[in-house]
């Protein structure tokens, strides 16, 4: 059985507002704790007028009052910003509400901008220079075993429950799969974005993982995914994926294109070679395509688990996107999580 999951960066589509987006990302959580889906994590992000999540903690804690069954976490909390100690406060607390549900899963990018990342830092942004040793403390927070010198050692930390939220690396590099290998924690790779070498990243990270906060590597891939009912419904979601990869790549702080902004956009010869060097990046067609190209990538990763990210140009298709998806990989509420 194939474990699917959903990556929910609360997108804002062009036309809506960003309270639609966050109600449409409620609605997807509890579709997806339906429809047997595995975990639900949000994205965080800053200063992005398409991205409208920039505290994962706050939406999981509604979230979690909503579903019943499903895993929900982060993808990811970006560590540079925050105190470890205050992140393992806040995930602890999400465990008490939601016990055996939390997932809390990290990175090192800044999620926007640089001005917005020292604004979002108030103009103390690390860059990601002391992540290593921030995910060890967070590590050694959760595990007590901080070392005898630690500044937190000692320190009450509450809320004081026996159980503890799944720790994940998040990481698009060798980076992220070293880190995560020599402290023993899950890993998830960004297929999304780096489509090129993650298998290779995923394979050093099982070879070179130690027995530290897990006792076995733990891999998932995360992957863009659009599944449509027909091919000619995937072209046209496909036409608005590439405006927004070309306003991406010109640096344009836009909405997700509509599929009728699609739909009328005419690229030119440099702007389709922005699109054909990002298609890699995403899987988008019919079930039947779909389901063959994530089961190769599955293999190819040797990943116990894919993790779904679907940013499309119309809320309606993006949910029935993870229902098609459902269908074909059989998922079912009885589906145990990982």
């Amino acid at each position: 059985m194939t474990l699917l999951s959903v990556l929910d960066q609360t997108p804002v589509i062009d036309g809506h507002t960003e309270a639609d987006a966050i109600a449409a990302s409620l609605e997807l959580a509890q579709l997806a704790d339906d429809l047997g889906y595995t975990r639900y994590w949000c994205a965080e992000h800053h200063g992005l007028r398409a991205l409208s999540n920039p505290c994962p903690e706050v939406m999981l804690a509604r979230i979690g009052s909503l579903t019943k069954r499903i895993r929900i976490g982060s993808g990811g909390i970006l560590l540079p910003y925050y105190s470890p100690f205050k992140v393992a406060e806040q995930f602890l607390m999400l465990e008490a509400l939601f016990p055996n549900r939390v997932d809390l899963g990290v990175g090192r990018a800044p999620g926007g901008n640089a001005r917005t990342a020292q604004a979002v830092a108030a103009g103390s942004y690390n860059w990601g220079d002391i992540f290593a040793e921030q995910v060890a403390d967070l590590v050694g927070l959760m595990s007590g075993t901080l070392p005898p010198d630690h500044v937190a050692q000692g320190v009450l930390l509450q809320p004081q429950i026996a159980a503890r939220p799944q720790l994940w690396m998040l990481g698009s590099s060798e980076f992220g799969g070293q880190l995560a290998a020599k402290l023993g924690l899950r890993f998830a790779f960004a297929h999304f974005i780096n489509a090129h070498f993650g298998h290779h990243v995923g394979r050093s990270y099982r070879e070179q993982f130690s027995v530290g906060h897990e006792k076995a590597p733990y891999l998932a891939a995360a992957v863009f995914v659009i599944c449509a009912d027909t091919e000619r419904e995937a072209l046209a979601l496909e036409k608005a994926v590439d405006l927004r990869r070309v306003q991406m790549a010109h640096g344009m702080n836009e909405p997700i294109p509509s599929l009728e902004q699609g739909a009328a956009q005419e690229f030119g010869e440099h702007e389709q070679l922005v699109i054909d060097r990002e298609k890699p990046r995403s899987v988008i067609g019919t079930p039947e395509t779909v389901t063959e190209r994530l089961v190769q990538l599955q293999e190819q990763f040797g990943a116990d688990e894919l993790i779904v990210l679907t940013v499309a140009g119309s809320y309606t298709a993006r949910r029935r996107s993870y229902e098609l998806l459902a269908q074909a990989f059989e998922l079912g509420r009885d589906q145990s999580a990982a």
